[in-house]
């Protein structure tokens, strides 16, 4: 290769990944870094053993300076659990009678408040559906398709309280 050549596509890689840099700038996107809450002890009331237990504390001591303590009186914050269901309804079924799809649900009810009872969230609930085909001849395959949809929607529950958590010390 001779040189112009060489500082010609030197120049237009250096344009162009400047040209990429100031897109993802001006559209907004920033890497999600750790959150910042208002309060530095919570505590979580929903057992640590289950699922979205589990999540929801590795989630917060991964990505914040707040920790999770067992006592309530120690507590800057209370996390208060109201309810965590899952659900499936029949979405559709053929002429025949027989289910076709399913719409997956998961509705997570919580409130937060601090340790003189002043609610910081009221009750909120953050509700998820997600619709699966069904077929009788992949039974298997189907249940792990479910499983993998409920945790999914548990991931997504959890990263939307986080944000909420997040959003506290600005109100």
């Amino acid at each position: 290769m001779t040189r112009p050549n060489l500082r010609r596509r030197l120049v237009l890689a250096s344009t162009l990944a400047t040209a990429m840099a100031a897109g993802l700038a001006g559209c907004g996107f920033h890497m999600r870094g750790t959150a910042d809450f208002a309060f530095k002890k919570l505590y979580v009331g929903i057992p640590p053993n289950s699922p979205m237990g589990a999540d929801l504390r590795r989630t917060i001591l991964g990505g914040s300076d707040t920790i999770i303590v067992e006592d309530p009186k120690q507590a800057d914050a209370l996390l208060d659990v109201l309810s965590d269901t899952r659900g499936r309804a029949i979405l559709s079924i053929t002429t025949e009678g027989v289910v076709r799809e399913y719409r997956l649900s998961q509705r997570f009810s919580f409130r937060v408040r601090d340790q003189s009872g002043k609610e910081l969230i009221p009750p909120s609930t953050i509700l998820l559906t997600r619709d699966i085909t069904y077929n009788e001849s992949a039974v298997l395959a189907k249940d792990y398709e479910e499983q993998q949809l409920y945790r999914d929607m548990q991931r997504d529950i959890v990263q939307q309280l986080m944000r909420r958590l997040a959003a506290i010390k600005s109100a």
